[in-house]
């Protein structure tokens, strides 16, 4: 199948009042998530005592990723919702970026898991093993791998992709980087992977830390239940980026039924999967983290205050 047939069959599908609904849903969804990590990126970078702990750097990090993420494909939903094809030199860096960031908060987040097993199982050592220069070093290695994979997506399309490829117009989703079947299904089998492995070390920092909160006493059990319930909601939450790995075969196969429901399943892909999925950081983090939740509202009411003040 074409890349010019497919453009055409999602316009064809595109149903105006099943488009405004979807698009403005996305809206609602999208920027107020896109607010609260912003404010919470910001209270971060007003505290230093934030910015001296392991955990809140790696955390700031997520923040940024999956804000540029939601605002990145916010901005494709709206070209779909007008119609507008793009050029392929526009489409493919927007496409490289989105998937970089979407790589970048799963593994981010086992970072983070990570750190939480040594400061409960080791905590003598953690001092040592997450300094804050081992931790700014991990922080870019993950952009970096992040970036890596799309990067190699990219260098295989040049080998592959048709002549003439380049001049086409398109929507810019992802699949425009895969002109060959065997990089397709490549690309499935390595996320499907790579999830694996991260889910993989998720589970063994949570059956570490089940162990030591069941020997520990006092502040200690404390400590340990608290790690143990918030590396809980980042396995529900690498959970959910797994089964988003999932989406495209879903999604293809959907397509070749009805172009209609492919639509809708690629909304609601969308929406559970990419947007959701990544919600639950700043719930953790937000409501959960008696620290940062108090560091959250002194920045509140220092704005407030000023607002006052200014009037």
């Amino acid at each position: 199948m074409s890349g010019n047939s497919t453009e055409q069959k999602i316009l064809k599908g595109n149903d105006p009042v099943r488009l405004n609904l979807t698009t403005a849903l996305v809206q609602v969804l999208v920027w107020p998530f896109v607010y609260i990590n912003l404010f919470m990126y910001f209270t971060y970078r007003k505290k230093p005592a934030l910015q001296a702990e392991p955990r809140y750097v790696l955390f700031a990090q997520t923040l940024l990723a999956d804000s540029a993420l939601f605002i990145m494909t916010d901005f494709v939903v709206i070209t779909i919702h007008v119609h507008l094809l793009l050029p392929l030199p526009f489409c493919i860096p927007v496409v490289v970026s989105s998937q970089a960031l979407a790589l970048v908060s799963p593994t981010l987040i086992t970072a983070m898991c990570l750190e939480r097993y040594v400061a409960i199982c080791f905590p003598l050592r953690h001092v040592d093993v997450f300094t804050p220069t081992r931790t700014v070093f991990m922080s870019v290695a993950v952009w970096f791998l992040s970036y890596l994979r799309p990067f190699l997506d990219l260098c295989i399309l040049f080998t592959t992709m048709p002549k003439g490829y380049m001049n086409r117009l398109n929507f810019c989703y992802y699949e425009i980087l895969l002109v060959a079947r065997w990089h397709m299904v490549m690309r499935g089998n390595l996320s499907v992977l790579n999830y694996l492995v991260l889910l993989s070390i998720l589970f063994f920092c949570y059956v570490a830390i089940i162990r030591v909160a069941r020997r520990a006493s006092g502040a200690d059990r404390q400590a340990a239940s608290k790690g143990q319930r918030t590396l809980l909601l980042h396995l529900l939450q690498l959970f959910m980026c797994t089964l988003e790995v999932f989406c495209p075969y879903i999604e293809s196969q959907v397509f070749l039924i009805d172009i209609d429901l492919f639509i809708v399943v690629r909304y609601f892909n969308f929406l559970a999967f990419t947007i959701l999925s990544r919600a639950i950081t700043p719930l953790i983090y937000g409501v959960r983290d008696e620290k940062f939740h108090a560091a959250m509202k002194e920045f509140m009411l220092q704005k407030r205050s000023k607002v006052h003040f200014g009037h």
